[in-house]
């Protein structure tokens, strides 16, 4: 069989898709995901949506066997449990570049492929980044509602602003995304540093062997760390106590990357000077402290959300899946799968 694999164009519309025909049925929907990918897993692979709720394990008793594949999102994931419930699953394929709510040790154990969406997004996310350094150091949306509440002609000036041109950035994953980040910011002619778990190799950019030591000497800080166990809280109280009363805290990363209770302290006690926020600790709820504080910006994770990247995220989803349909292999493998037949369970 041969794979007719999916496209984006110019005019910002997924085109003309034929997709891998699986049988019916192998195919599991696992949360909720963009829109015409659900409507294209649905018709042209009869993909079922798990349930929630009681009727999860009705659900799993008449179909676990039949499924060899899960799509899913970096929002909602496999875990242990689900895998075992799932006896002759071959692929976690994730819509989105984050994977940390899929327990990928275990998937790895079980010889289950992990997929994600990478590179597709680096620009957007990369551009929201910026824009989130622009907005939290100048306030701009802060001043939005200044205007719009009439009370410029009342109170007058708005407080000055910080610089965003020439100031020290520091960059916590140099990754994709992360040199996407400094790319942009270098034509502010930021001062960029970073830190990484180990030195990038041939970087331009100072590389600094703590995440502490990186806050302390930065004007802002940016998380475009990976999320999961490796980096939950790496970003702490003691990280943004050295970013100090004049820094400005920036995550396009995952919100368990940073101590969020301790950031909302922080700010309210005036030893933050302010924070530019697209994910947080429990989405897609965000605290009141945060909502009511005029110094932090919130976006509702919405870094990659363009017509264009959601549509080329959507296109390689489409391509693991029908990839691992036909012969068993991944495009963009996080974990590279084991055939079906080869798995076993501990």
């Amino acid at each position: 069989m041969s794979s007719s694999l999916a496209s984006t164009d110019t005019s910002e519309e997924v085109v003309a898709r034929q997709h891998f025909s699986s049988d019916s049925g192998t195919v599991l929907r696992v949360g909720p995901l963009k829109p015409s990918l659900e409507e294209t897993l649905s018709e042209h692979y009869d993909a079922d949506l798990l349930p929630d709720g009681p009727m999860r394990a009705q659900f799993l008793a008449t179909h676990a066997d039949k499924i060899t594949a899960v799509v899913t999102s970096g929002r909602t994931g496999v875990d242990a449990e689900l895998m075992a419930a799932l006896p002759n699953l071959g692929a976690i394929i994730h819509f989105g570049v984050g994977y940390d709510t899929t327990d990928v040790g275990r998937a790895t154990e079980l010889g289950i492929g992990v997929s994600n969406t990478p590179d597709v997004l680096n620009d957007c996310v990369a551009d929201t980044a910026v824009g989130l350094v622009l907005d939290t150091m100048r306030g701009f949306t802060a001043a939005d509602r200044y205007v719009r509440a009439g009370r410029w002609p009342v109170e007058g000036n708005v407080p000055l602003a910080r610089k965003v041109s020439g100031a020290r950035v520091g960059i916590i994953g140099l990754g994709r995304i992360g040199s996407a980040i400094a790319k942009r910011l270098s034509a502010f002619d930021c001062v960029i540093a970073y830190h990484n778990r180990r030195e990038v190799s041939g970087s331009p950019y100072r590389y600094v062997g703590s995440a502490m030591d990186l806050a302390r000497d930065v004007d802002v800080l940016i998380v475009a760390a990976a999320g999961g166990s490796g980096t939950r809280h790496l970003v702490g109280r003691e990280v943004l106590e050295a970013l100090g009363p004049n820094g400005f805290l920036v995550n396009v990363a995952r919100g368990s990357v940073v101590d969020e209770d301790a950031l909302i302290d922080l700010l309210q006690s005036g030893q933050l000077a302010g924070a530019g926020l697209d994910v947080f600790a429990r989405e897609p709820h965000v605290p009141a402290a945060l909502i009511n504080m005029d110094n932090v910006v919130l976006l509702p994770h919405l870094a990659s959300g363009t017509v264009e990247t959601r549509a080329a995220m959507e296109a390689l989803t489409l391509q693991n899946l029908d990839t691992y349909l036909e012969i068993g292999d991944l495009v963009t493998p996080v974990v590279e799968p084991r055939r079906p037949t080869a798995r076993k369970d501990a």
